[in-house]
């Protein structure tokens, strides 16, 4: 992979300080999601067995008051709050709300504007895993924003998708260069397995 050589710092997410997030697996975005979907889903599984908290972020805009920039960007295509566009997909796995938190968001970053940075913090945690679409929009932004926030940012190579491979490869340079450690399905599972291993030693 292109990114490899950009990949110096390896480190796996402390689970006892840990929060997933999953980025706008919405049906507007389904063309690019599906394919990332059986990854998703191992990723969320795997998190709920270490206990760590799943976080969905949703965007939507309810007037040309939170448009911002993207009306502009985007040529007015928007997503829109109440459509089913902006629902989440069906198929993912979600528990009831005061098991997973939905964040709400209107623009790239589901800090800006929300209450995840309080959220997360309230609840210790130190460590946000990133999973979702887009990888070069949202999830980068997000991801970026982590880390100027303070967060030790762990990002999904697998999990993660976009329109294009080239801006995904882009997108994973760049956060490896400066913002983030690299995780994929296998990945996490064995450095959550090794984590529960040094938790519960054998005792003899």
């Amino acid at each position: 992979m292109a990114y490899k050589q950009y990949e110096m710092r390896k480190r796996n997410p402390n689970p006892k300080v840990a929060a997933l997030l999953v980025i706008d697996m919405q049906n507007y975005f389904s063309a690019m999601a599906e394919p990332i979907l059986p990854n998703i889903l191992a990723t969320i599984r795997l998190c709920r067995r270490a206990s760590i908290p799943v976080i969905f972020t949703r965007h939507s805009h309810k007037s040309p008051s939170d448009y911002g920039m993207l009306a502009e960007w985007w040529d007015g295509d928007l997503i829109f709050e109440g459509t089913p566009e902006s629902q989440l997909m069906s198929e993912l796995d979600r528990r009831p709300p005061q098991e997973d938190h939905v964040v709400d968001k209107n623009t790239y970053s589901a800090f800006l504007g929300t209450r995840l940075e309080e959220y997360l913090k309230e609840r210790g945690v130190e460590d946000v895993i990133v999973t979702g679409v887009m990888t070069n929009l949202c999830c980068e932004t997000t991801a970026r924003d982590a880390f100027c926030r303070g967060f030790r940012v762990f990002f999904s190579t697998d999990a993660t998708a976009t329109s294009d491979e080239e801006l995904h490869q882009a997108t994973l340079k760049n956060l490896a260069y400066g913002f983030a450690y690299f995780i994929d399905c296998n990945r996490l599972e064995q450095g959550l397995a090794d984590s529960a291993a040094i938790s519960s030693p054998t005792n003899f």
